[in-house]
């Protein structure tokens, strides 16, 4: 049996992990602690793409373990770096927190084990996978900073 179901059951958490930053007010939070001017349509389409990249990680799933394992690795990138580091710096709760340890880590865990129980799992795949979902994470952060610059900025009045 494959465990590749793990990659829809982790899409479906960070769906629920999107309701809980909308509810617990992301944009406040990421605008106060991590000093980004970000907006509530940028965080709906990121999170629009978000739902997309675990979309195809699940389909391609085993045949590309490098894509497929990057999701998992992108949540857990996500729960500590932008949830559990940033509360125990600030002592203030992050909006996303609670499905980040009650569902990331979990799911993540559990996809990992999967991959392994079906021999897909390698340190190059692990490696890879890492870098790729650093990447998607580094992405729109980029260029929230990049969006403020004057070059960047679409003034054509």
């Amino acid at each position: 049996m494959s465990h590749e179901y793990f990659l829809w059951i982790a899409t479906l958490a960070y769906g629920l992990h999107i309701v809980e930053e909308l509810l617990f007010d992301w944009k406040g939070w990421a605008r106060g602690f991590l000093k980004l001017p970000a907006e509530w349509n940028e965080f709906y389409v990121f999170n629009g793409v978000v739902i997309l990249y675990g979309c195809v990680s699940a389909i391609i799933g085993w045949k590309c373990p490098m894509i497929a394992l990057s999701y998992p690795a992108f949540m857990l990138i996500n729960v500590f770096f932008f949830h559990i580091f940033p509360v125990l710096k600030s002592k203030r709760f992050s909006p996303g927190l609670l499905s980040g340890i009650g569902l990331f880590i979990p799911i993540a865990s559990l996809t990992y084990y999967g991959a392994g129980m079906d021999h897909v799992i390698s340190s190059k795949v692990l490696i890879i996978s890492t870098l790729f979902a650093a990447f998607v994470m580094a992405y729109p952060i980029i260029f929230q900073r990049l969006k403020i610059k004057a070059f960047f900025r679409q003034n054509w009045e």
